[in-house]
């Protein structure tokens, strides 16, 4: 991608709205990302609306709280990886030069949604949140690492730790805990699916993000005095059948699907792992972090573990992951997650992160996978 950068994020702290509908969150988080653009409704030539919640015509209905232009809208959906999808269509909008400036929005009302609709079990670090993933699967998966690796049910709590610990210096984050949370009070929390504890996982959630993109032109051209912040590459993929497939059920499919969608992102941009500054990536689950690690390409197979024992991957180290608190402690309401990471990833690359801030980013890599399977991934740079 050459001519496209951010023009302007925004969104809604996420956490439970129960007073509150999906557009009108949306509403709040496009009207902040308008703004943060410095335009308005107008000004916007195509829009992608992404949510995963079961109605139609909510796409619409959200964008009419914005105002009536007469924009095209189109509605995404790719479960988890709904937002950054909505995103990569956005930025392909207008580098394709079909649009000048284009919005990408989602939002959604997990706690409305299947088991979310229920009690939860469990009060303060102990409630389950009615989780709605499939815990069980996630756990399978975890055992697996610990049999071919050694890894323990510490590590995943590390993570766990340091994302909770994230989340607590960002202002979005559903989860602020207001002290240090360690690797004993995360093992200690209720047992969700073993090794993985409450701690371990992401809450079911409400929210909305929006991020503006235009031509770099344009944006030089508005905001001549802010760091540009462009996305270098904008990666989809579904998994690709090979002799002794093995399917690793809807959740997140195959591991080459990560390694191939991510190989291919740092094919079109020409860069690689060495040279990105910070990752958000899919961590709905706590070894679901460690295992995109080397998924990714960070590290070889199997040396994850050694990531977090040096605390690479925590803020002041080597490579900072889920600077945000990722989903397990931003929060994962599905639709805007993936445009939460970019809102993140333009904080970082434009040095506005404050207190998370990661010292010279100039770097940045969004990855989500989404149940069926599919997988993106998109790259940034600033300039």
């Amino acid at each position: 991608m050459d001519n496209v950068a951010v023009a302007g994020a925004g969104m809604v702290r996420f956490g439970r709205y129960p007073d509150r509908s999906g557009p009108d969150l949306a509403r709040d988080a496009g009207l902040a990302a308008l703004h943060d653009a410095g335009i308005t409704l107008a000004d916007v030539d195509e829009a992608f609306v992404g949510y995963v919640e079961p109605k139609s015509m909510l796409g619409v209905k959200a964008m009419k709280e914005l105002g009536l232009t007469g924009l095209p809208v189109t509605h995404i959906e790719n479960a988890s990886a709904t937002g950054l999808v909505a995103f990569r269509e956005a930025a392909w909008a207008v580098e394709s030069g079909r649009a000048e400036v284009a919005m990408a929005i989602g939002f959604d009302k997990m706690t409305e949604m299947g088991r979310g609709s229920a009690s939860s079990r469990g009060t303060g670090r102990d409630q389950l949140d009615a989780t709605i993933l499939p815990a069980a699967y996630f756990a399978l998966w975890a055992q697996r690492r610990m049999h071919d690796y050694g890894t323990t049910p510490e590590t995943f709590a590390a993570i766990a730790a340091k994302n909770w610990n994230h989340g607590a210096l960002c202002p979005w984050s559903d989860r602020q805990p207001d002290h240090i949370v360690t690797v004993e009070e995360v093992l200690a929390s209720q047992m969700v699916s073993e090794p993985l504890t409450a701690m371990m996982v992401c809450p079911v959630d409400d929210g909305a993000a929006c991020v503006i993109l235009a031509s770099t032109e344009w944006v030089k051209r508005h905001h001549p005095d802010r760091r540009l912040v462009r996305p270098v590459a904008s990666v989809l993929r579904s998994e690709t059948y090979e002799p002794g497939h093995t399917f690793l059920g809807p959740v997140v499919g195959p591991s080459t699907m990560t390694q191939d969608t991510a190989g291919l992102a740092y094919d079109e941009a020409g860069i690689g792992p060495d040279d990105i500054h910070l990752a958000l990536c899919h961590d709905a689950f706590a070894n679901e972090e460690l295992e995109y690690y080397e998924l990714l390409g960070f590290c070889p197979d199997g040396e994850g573990d050694k990531l977090v024992a040096e605390g690479a991957t925590a803020l002041g180290g080597r490579i900072p992951f889920n600077t945000d608190g990722g989903l397990i402690a931003r929060g994962h309401p599905a639709g805007p997650t993936g445009l939460a990471m970019v809102h993140e990833v333009v904080q970082q690359l434009r040095g506005e992160a404050g207190p998370r801030q990661v010292d010279g980013a100039r770097t940045a890599l969004a990855h989500l996978v989404g149940g069926g399977s599919i997988c993106t991934v998109s790259l940034f740079q600033a300039d």
